[in-house]
C-alpha cells in the first residue's frame, strides 16, 4: 500500500482503507448514518475502530439498520438477544445506551427539526478544517466536542464523552483532520 498520501492510521487493513477513502471526514447529513456513527462511537470506548468496523454489518442487522425509532422502543428482552449476539460488542451498559440514546436522539429531532440541524449547531453549520501535519498533531478533543459532549450529556446521551464526541465528529466530516499530506485532505472538501 502507497503510504506517502494517506493518514498512516488508516494502513493497518483493508478495511481500514476503504472506511479510510470513502466514509471519514466526508461532511454526513444523512440522519440514519449519524444515529450509525453515534452507535458505533459509543461502543468504540475503550476498543479500536478497526474491532467495531469489522463489527459494521453485524451491528446493522443487530440493531435494524439503526432506526432510532425501533432502537428507541427495544425491551428487556431485545436486550438480553443482544447481549447473546456474538457479532457485537456484548457490553450491557453500551447496548443500554444506545437504547437511550435513541430516545434522546428523537427528542432533539422533535426539538430541532432534525438531529442535523442541532448538531451542525456546533461547528456553525460547515466543517472545521483542521491543517495538521502528523497524527501527533491531531487532538483527541477539541472546544467544540467538548461543548456538544456537555450538551448531549445534558440531554440524557451516555457514552458520548469528548474524546468519542470528537471521533464522533471526525467520522461524520464536521472536522477535516486527515492530515495535510493525504489526498483525502483536499477532496473531502469537495463535499462542502
Amino acid at each position: 500500500m502507497d503510504n506517502t498520501n494517506t493518514c498512516n492510521w488508516a494502513l493497518t487493513t483493508d478495511a481500514m482503507r476503504h472506511y479510510h477513502d470513502t466514509e471519514w471526514g466526508v461532511p454526513v447529513h444523512d440522519e440514519q448514518k449519524l444515529f450509525e456513527f453515534l452507535i458505533l462511537d459509543a461502543f468504540q470506548a475503550g476498543l479500536s475502530w478497526s474491532t467495531i468496523l469489522n463489527k459494521r454489518q453485524h451491528f446493522r442487522e443487530a440493531f435494524d439498520g439503526f432506526d432510532w425509532e425501533k432502537v428507541a422502543v427495544y425491551n428487556e428482552a431485545k436486550e438480553l438477544e443482544l447481549l447473546q449476539n456474538k457479532g457485537i460488542i456484548r457490553n450491557k451498559l453500551k447496548v443500554k445506551a444506545a437504547i437511550t440514546n435513541a430516545k434522546a436522539f428523537i427528542k432533539i429531532r422533535e426539538e430541532f427539526g432534525s438531529f442535523d440541524t442541532y448538531l451542525w449547531a456546533f461547528v456553525n453549520h460547515k466543517p472545521i478544517v483542521n491543517h495538521f501535519k502528523t497524527m501527533g498533531d491531531v487532538p483527541a478533543v477539541s472546544p467544540q466536542a467538548e461543548a456538544l459532549s456537555k450538551d448531549l450529556k445534558k440531554r440524557g446521551f451516555k457514552f458520548v464523552g469528548p474524546t468519542i464526541i470528537y471521533a464522533f465528529m471526525q467520522a461524520a466530516g464536521l472536522v477535516n483532520d486527515h492530515l495535510v499530506c493525504c489526498k483525502r485532505h483536499k477532496e473531502v472538501m469537495a463535499f462542502y
